[in-house]
């Protein structure tokens, strides 16, 4: 199948090249210097990272990828308001991408009001003027991309942000691998009959549901769910094992009869418990006994982290596969646009 007539017919914006250029997010990222004096850690015993799509998914990945060796617990808001706990000890991070991102703002506002240290992550906008007339440090992000293609970018910025305030160990190493890791993929995953195109294939003509492990691919597993919604435009859903092994499970024994052609994604791990893999076993064969398919999605690199990288960004390109062989334009996002319109009437 050839990828560069796909591209040429669904997909106006190139986003073909943001993908193959991902690396460069990574790259760009861990140059930026901060605008701003970044705040001392001591004194900060919990961080909350306030955003909505690709801006809380780069937070989601972060606390999955470095919760274990994260000095303070970590959190991430999606909402107009901030936890209770919320104060003087407290870390915000307000990311987004646009500047412009309502519940952002609101949630950036109560941080100030309860007087928690805070920083920003964001293109400009809103957000960063708010910022700056107040004298909080901002990290400014490149700008020309749709915000859910800009995920290297989010999510180093966090790692520069930690990095630098001494909450997690020097990521130089982590980073510089994870940028020929990308490029190395960028390259692959562009050509012709290619594995997540691949995938895609496999994968038309039904609901993908993405199955990850709590606290270490749940929020892969969010991210590629919400990358068929907007890449795709199919619903798609995703939960965690183990937990959905005592819910979720139990909706299998009625697919047949249910109306719904669904595919299963489960995301993959050797570092996870035995009694996971044991769980993950055991449910694909309920599952594939329901009469849906299973695929399995699994990074090769030898360190967690990386891992995590790899699998993130495979997926990433099956969703952008997805659409394409569904004729759909992958940018296109025709219903948020007019849901802010009617929201700001």
């Amino acid at each position: 199948m050839k990828v560069k007539e796909l591209v040429k017919s669904f997909d106006p914006e190139n986003l073909f090249d943001v993908l193959v250029k991902t690396f460069t997010q990574a790259e760009y990222s861990s140059a930026v210097k901060i605008k701003g004096s970044l705040p001392d850690s001591a004194g900060i015993n919990n961080v909350i990272i306030t955003g909505l799509g690709g801006s809380a998914i780069a937070g989601d990945l972060f606390k999955n990828i470095f919760s274990k060796e994260l000095q303070v617990p970590v959190s991430v808001n999606r909402n107009y308001h901030l936890p209770a706990y919320a104060g003087k000890q407290t870390l915000l991070i307000a990311s987004s991408y646009s500047g412009s991102t309502e519940e952002t703002l609101s949630a950036f506002e109560d941080a100030v009001s309860r007087g928690c240290t805070v920083i920003c992550i964001s293109t400009g906008g809103e957000l960063v003027r708010r910022a700056e007339s107040r004298s909080i440090p901002v990290f400014e992000l490149k700008k020309g991309f749709q915000p859910r293609f800009s995920l290297g970018l989010s999510f180093f910025a966090l790692v520069s942000i930690f990095s630098q305030m001494k909450l997690i160990a020097d990521k130089s190493q982590f980073t510089a691998e994870t940028i020929r890791l990308w490029k190395e993929m960028g390259d692959e995953l562009s050509s012709d009959s290619n594995r997540a195109l691949t995938m895609a294939v496999s994968l038309l003509g039904t609901v993908p549901m993405i199955y990850g492990v709590s606290d270490f691919t749940d929020a892969i597993a969010i991210r590629i769910k919400s990358q068929f919604n907007e890449n795709s435009k199919i619903h798609s859903f995703s939960n965690a094992f183990p937990e959905l092994n005592h819910n979720e499970i139990i909706g299998w024994e009625t697919h047949q009869s249910g109306g719904v052609n669904a595919s299963v994604i489960i995301l993959n791990d050797p570092d996870y418990h035995p009694q996971v893999h044991k769980r993950i076993a055991i449910t694909a064969d309920l599952i594939r006994g329901a009469g849906a398919e299973v695929f399995f999605a699994e990074g090769h690199q030898k360190s967690y982290p990386l891992r995590m990288m790899e699998l993130v960004y495979f997926l990433d390109w099956v969703t952008y596969y997805f659409a394409l062989l569904r004729g759909k334009d992958p940018g296109e996002i025709d219903y948020i646009h007019l849901l802010k319109k009617k929201l700001s009437e």
